[in-house]
């Protein structure tokens, strides 16, 4: 039974395939698949992950549990955040506030005194820095915020990208990253400079060399990768 075609019910308590229920069992919730081809469920008190008949996948139970990535996942037990195998083993004894997924091999973390860090698989911090907050990798590099508010980015080793800060900034996608700064939302290249002169209240990422943006006056437009306008999708609201 493949896992690829299975999908949460309308009611959220089990998986179905092409309509029909998967497994005889129900939950309080179920989430999607997600390599190596498990699903987290809870029911009451107790969070587990499941297989695509509906059997528990290990014999554990947490608190809470998210699906996997990289074939491990995120888990609260008693003590705290942390990450499991696909076994339910623990990867390491250390417990955080929070996890987040990993990606690229790095995952971010938030200790117990609310600092935030990115860990490697062996549950060790990637780098000695400590942030105000840090995100997931994508495309080689992750955003971190530091004590003044304005973020950047790192790579995986912890390392200044591009030196830049921003008062707002995303990860990289397709080779941009929508940044904000003093004067507005633009798209920033991987050295950290603006793509075009123009900043906008609002942009979305490039899909396939075009993005939506909302002007300062609430008109909506698509631009190119340069800022120019290929069309404008609403009127100026003000």
């Amino acid at each position: 039974m493949s896992w690829n075609d299975l999908f949460v019910s309308a009611d959220g308590t089990h998986h179905v395939r092409a309509g029909e229920p998967a497994y005889r069992e129900r939950f309080d919730r179920v989430w999607t698949f997600h390599a190596p081809g498990l699903a987290p469920v809870r029911r009451g008190a107790a969070a587990w992950h499941v297989r695509p008949d509906g059997s528990a996948a290990y014999s554990r139970r947490f608190r809470a549990t998210h699906g996997y990535y990289e074939e491990l996942a995120a888990v609260v037990s008693p003590e705290g955040w942390h990450h499991i195998d696909a076994a339910g083993q623990c990867l390491y004894e250390v417990r955080h506030a929070w996890c987040g997924n990993f990606q690229s091999g790095r995952c971010p973390v938030r200790a117990k005194d609310d600092a935030y860090f990115h860990i490697t698989r062996s549950g060790v911090p990637a780098y000695p820095e400590r942030w105000r907050y840090a995100g997931d990798y994508r495309e080689g590099a992750a955003v971190v915020q530091g004590d003044d508010g304005r973020s950047t980015h790192v790579d995986p080793e912890g390392r200044p990208l591009h030196g830049r800060w921003f008062l707002d900034l995303d990860v990289f996608h397709k080779g941009f990253a929508r940044a904000r700064d003093t004067e507005g939302w633009m798209h920033v290249t991987r050295s950290g400079d603006p793509v075009y002169a123009r900043r906008f209240a609002a942009v979305e990422p490039f899909y396939n060399g075009q993005a939506r943006v909302e002007r300062f006056d609430g008109a909506l437009e698509v631009i190119t990768e340069t800022g120019m306008t290929i069309l404008e999708l609403r009127a100026a609201q003000r």
